[in-house]
């Protein structure tokens, strides 16, 4: 029983240290979520040409960033985290159940989005288009916008 309560102690240390600024944390992934996108943006634009190799290895990228903010929004999100440096609306913790809705639909499109590995520019805009969309509903809801 010891070594049982001994290893939840453990993980639960460990999940907790996996993001010592979980503001920073969430900012870093956000900024290279926004990094990505801007890649794809510039294809769906005509400013860059279309790639199939390129757009489908940036659908990939947004897809690991994605789940690797899906696998850890709790310790993204802990209570306390709603003040400081950071332009998270307090709606996120009055409510998460919404938020991680909203997340999941964004973590879905891009694993479509992906997985259909576009095979020109126009397949490219609607699945981007999709995730724009995504994007903006979080952000219109959950991010308080800078002044």
């Amino acid at each position: 029983m010891r070594k049982l309560i001994l290893a939840i102690s453990m993980l639960a240390f460990a999940g907790s240290a996996a993001f010592a600024d979980p503001i920073q944390e969430r900012q870093a992934l956000m900024k290279e979520r926004g990094k990505i996108a801007g890649q794809l943006s510039k294809v769906v634009k005509g400013e860059t040409p279309y790639d199939a190799a390129a757009v489908l290895a940036a659908l990939k990228a947004l897809q690991a960033n994605a789940e690797k903010f899906h696998a850890n929004v709790e310790t993204l999100f802990p209570a306390g985290s709603e003040t400081g440096d950071t332009t998270a609306a307090p709606k996120i913790w009055s409510d998460m159940a919404g938020f991680k809705a909203v997340e999941e639909k964004y973590l879905a499109d891009v694993k479509a989005a992906a997985a259909a590995a576009p095979a020109d520019v126009d397949a490219l805009k609607a699945g981007f288009n999709t995730i724009g969309g995504d994007c903006g509903t979080c952000h219109q809801t959950y991010r308080i916008k800078k002044g």
